[in-house]
């Protein structure tokens, strides 16, 4: 929250299994072309927030798999954990705001009556959270017989059905799209509400997020059938709401640039740079244009060129360093000088950079 000085220009507020992370994409590219969009367009004044049904536990264990970046806000076990930065500091308020009304014992109790529910694993149920596994026939019986009950028992529940299986309960308060409307609300206390907000989904958990009113929305093209006819009957008039014709982050790029919320063209998709959009010189463009070209001559996929490589230092800053693998920094003209060593060693591979650690200084 306190990374940024101002409202940011942009907040992304992302849901991560098949939204933002394509599982059948192998080697990852719509979610680098993202990341390398975001590092070099985005990043300086901007905010990322992955919202999840996951468990920290999962969530953790995704970011291990996959090439994710460090998102500014983390919203995790569907809405009911809010953590901050690459500490994931909690957010105590949140819970104190999820704390009304709402016992877990209880919940777990009358909803293990119901042998159509299968409880899931234990790092999936939290504080605020009980999940388990229901058969797609049956999820909207339980659901009705559910909430009659918790209705009775004083208790005010939410009970969420997502990606035909899943079925979490949570306090009324609790859900992706509170949490981003609790996180909207400090904001505005703070006099630092995002420019424009763009939230992103593919399941049925992530339909609260687009009722929030002052947000653009998208939902990605291979968004599942609970979310499309919520889509249908609640929000089909809504023309910030977009359904792309991309899947996963490569829809959330597409989405940018329809609502002309800033950038939209990835380093990755740019062959020429003279085809480029900035104009001027930015660190982070520079920086992610540098671990490009490195991904590149290492598949052989441009040409083995001094001049390529002549280029290239004369651009850097000679306070510039870079950290290798092995530790210890080493000056960008040096790292670039060892390019030579490994032209093409990767070719045909399944090779790409994923995140580097370069520093500039300021005045580069």
């Amino acid at each position: 929250m306190d990374r940024l000085s101002a409202a940011a220009r942009l907040m992304i507020v992302s849901d991560l299994d098949h939204t933002m992370v394509d599982h059948h994409d192998a080697e990852n590219l719509s979610l680098l072309r993202f990341n390398a969009l975001w590092e070099a367009h985005y990043r300086r004044d901007s905010l990322l927030v992955f919202s999840t049904g996951r468990s920290p536990t999962l969530y953790k264990q995704l970011r291990k798999e996959k090439p994710m970046l460090t998102p500014d806000i983390t919203i995790m076990s569907v809405g009911t954990e809010i953590t901050y930065g690459d500490a994931m500091v909690p957010d105590n308020g949140w819970v104190e705001v999820l704390n009304q009304k709402w016992d877990k014992k209880i919940v777990t109790e009358e909803a293990s009556r119901f042998p159509e529910l299968k409880l899931q694993s234990e790092t999936e149920q939290r504080p605020h959270k009980v999940s388990f596994y229901v058969d797609k026939d049956k999820a909207q019986t339980v659901t009705q017989k559910l909430s009659e009950i918790f209705k009775n028992r004083g208790l005010d529940v939410k009970i969420i059905y997502s990606g035909g299986m899943d079925l979490d309960i949570l306090p009324q308060g609790a859900g992706k799209g509170q949490a981003l409307a609790y996180l909207l609300r400090k904001f505005k206390s703070e006099g630092k509400v995002p420019t424009n907000t763009l939230v992103c989904g593919d399941s049925g958990n992530d339909a609260e997020l687009f009722s929030i009113p002052e947000v653009y929305g998208v939902m990605v093209s291979n968004a599942q059938e609970e979310l499309l006819q919520w889509h249908a009957a609640n929000a089909k008039n809504n023309p910030k709401i977009t359904h792309a014709t991309e899947r996963c982050a490569a829809g959330i790029i597409q989405a940018i640039g329809h609502f002309k919320l800033g950038p939209s063209t990835s380093p990755r998709d740019i062959k020429d740079e003279s085809d480029g959009e900035v104009k001027s010189i930015d660190l982070g463009h520079e920086v992610v244009k540098l671990y490009l070209f490195y991904e590149r001559w290492r598949r052989a996929e441009i040409d083995n060129s001094e001049i390529y490589l002549s280029s290239l230092k004369a651009n850097c800053c000679p306070s510039g360093f870079c950290v290798p693998p092995s530790g210890g920094e080493i000056s960008l003209a040096e790292a670039i000088n060892q390019f030579r060593k490994c032209y093409g060693d990767k070719q045909g591979k399944q090779f790409r950079v994923r995140r580097g650690h370069v520093q500039l200084s300021p005045s580069s």
